[in-house]
């Protein structure tokens, strides 16, 4: 059976290289819909580089603001195996993406659905559509519990 190509598959393949290095395993791609093309991707590494900062959005976001010479980013799509934080959330609003897509929700630390509920707060500049992708979210939890299930 041939695996097609998605970006989520992508980044699911991002969180487990972040497993295999001891990192949250979480992976990030941005892409341009209109091209099909990939534009950067990210992967966690806080402990890699010692910044709570490098969050797998954070750092697909920084690679497209330098790729594209522009930190505004409203045509492109976000796909993320975990939803975001409060803080990727910010930076994804702040980088006026234009959608995010999640596969795993994140109770405790989400901030889409769960805690803040980020773009739903009144004060916000920038609202990207949000989207869920069910197909991969177990595959996703699954990666997280086996990473913290073999840390315990």
């Amino acid at each position: 059976m041939t695996r097609l190509f998605t970006p989520m598959q992508t980044a699911l393949d991002l969180a487990r290289e972040a497993a295999a290095a001891g990192e949250v395993p979480v992976g990030a791609v941005i892409t341009d819909p209109e091209t099909q093309e990939i534009v950067s991707v990210g992967a966690n590494q806080p402990i890699t580089f010692n910044d709570p900062t490098q969050h797998a959005e954070i750092v697909a976001i920084r690679a497209a603001a330098a790729k594209l010479g522009n930190y505004r980013m409203p045509g492109l799509h976000l796909y993320v195996t975990l939803e975001p934080c409060a803080m990727c959330a910010g930076a994804i609003s702040l980088a006026r993406l234009g959608k995010v897509i999640f596969a795993a929700s994140d109770p405790k630390g989400g901030a889409i659905l769960h805690g803040p509920k980020l773009f739903s707060q009144p004060t916000l500049h920038w609202r990207p559509e949000v989207g869920q992708d069910t197909d991969a979210a177990p595959v996703a939890s699954k990666l997280l519990k086996d990473f913290f299930r073999a840390r315990r």
